[in-house]
């Protein structure tokens, strides 16, 4: 399991993941730059994901469902707001209706995703910031450490293949 550390700090609204993978840096960004690629690890396992667009750019967007065992749809969306490639990228991370309208039900964060060389291969850390202490438990009392850690722990696979 690629995950080393998840420290959530409610008096800073923040969830942080801290992963290695042993594969370099510039590889790693590429599973994110390339939707395809994205794909096979952004759901747990039995939620694939479908990006429907994909523009890893400042003021881009991207669109995304997964789909339940059931067929059910979850729709999420992000819209970038810094790219520094290969290193990191900014983005504001939020759910969705069927027309990936922002569902104001549920928290918007803002996340930094980071990569570095570490030990021979990358480290990545996942930080997410959410606007309330409520906003942070509601999404974790929704599985979210559950689910991106059985998430990352694809990525491992799609690296070695």
């Amino acid at each position: 399991m690629p995950v080393v550390d998840v420290t959530t700090d409610l008096d800073a609204l923040s969830l942080t993941i801290v992963a290695d993978f042993a594969a370099p840096v510039a590889r790693v960004w590429q599973i994110y730059a390339d939707p395809r690629q994205l794909e096979q690890v952004w759901g747990p396992p039995g939620y694939p994901a479908t990006f429907v667009d994909h523009d890893l750019r400042p003021g881009g967007r991207m669109n995304y469902y997964m789909t339940g065992p059931d067929g059910q749809k979850f729709c999420g969306y992000w819209r970038i707001t810094e790219v520094s490639e290969p290193d990191s990228f900014s983005f504001a991370d939020g759910f969705a209706d069927q027309e990936f309208n922002p569902n104001t039900d549920l928290p918007e964060s803002q996340n930094v995703y980071s990569f570095a060389a570490h030990e021979g291969g990358t480290r990545a850390t996942y930080l997410a910031i959410y606007p309330s202490a409520e906003g942070l438990q509601q999404v974790l009392d929704m599985g979210m450490i559950e689910g991106a850690t059985a998430s990352l722990g694809q990525i491992d696979a799609l690296l070695a293949a």
